[in-house]
């Protein structure tokens, strides 16, 4: 065999070896992290984009299950807040039930907007999309549910901090690429949003 030939047979197996369609190598469950930033809506942008194909709402997609959610977690209410009240103590005070449920109404109406925002987003390039909301500590809870959810590919913005503050205030998206137990995707915005 000739050196020509024998790279000619390589070249044939090689293209044997790969996929005939792109649809058999999809990934079938996305998750996409959303918060009131406009990194985590430029991330939800750009999963729309460049996934749309896998995600859309036709019959084919259905029958493969691409599905995208939505996720948004919401700090849970603390109950109390210690103020200092003279030298050396605090005083705690303990919000009131009405204050609770106004807190509670005022959170749920803010991720309703924020859900609601997405859906427009995911619907306009019929997406096949459902919507999560969790209550915890953001970067916590987003791993959990990526992995109790089986999802293939978990999706995040950043928000751009700086060493410093991400040392200081930590970053979801770090946390989630160290933690999530799925491939995860950072997005990072175009130098002028951040």
């Amino acid at each position: 065999m000739t050196d020509d030939q024998a790279t000619a047979a390589m070249e044939a197996t090689t293209v044997e070896k790969q996929p005939q369609k792109a649809e058999e190598v999809t990934t079938k469950r996305m998750m996409v992290a959303i918060d009131e930033s406009d990194s985590s809506f430029y991330a939800l942008q750009w999963v729309i984009d460049h996934f749309s194909n896998l995600l859309m709402t036709t019959e084919a997609a259905k029958a493969e299950g691409g599905l995208l959610t939505v996720v948004h977690v919401q700090l849970p209410f603390q109950h109390f807040a210690a103020f200092p009240a003279g030298p050396g103590g605090a005083t705690a005070v303990y919000a009131s039930t009405s204050m609770r449920e106004s807190v509670k109404k005022a959170q749920q109406e803010a991720s309703a907007a924020l859900l609601a925002r997405a859906l427009q987003m995911c619907r306009a390039k019929q997406i096949r999309t459902e919507t999560l909301v969790i209550e915890g500590e953001a970067k916590d809870m987003i791993c959990e549910a990526a992995e109790q959810m089986h999802v293939d590919l978990l999706v995040v913005g950043s928000r751009g901090l700086g060493k410093i503050k991400r040392a200081f205030l930590g970053s979801v998206s770090d946390y989630c690429a160290h933690h999530a137990h799925c491939p995860i995707l950072i997005v990072k915005p175009p130098k002028e949003m951040s």
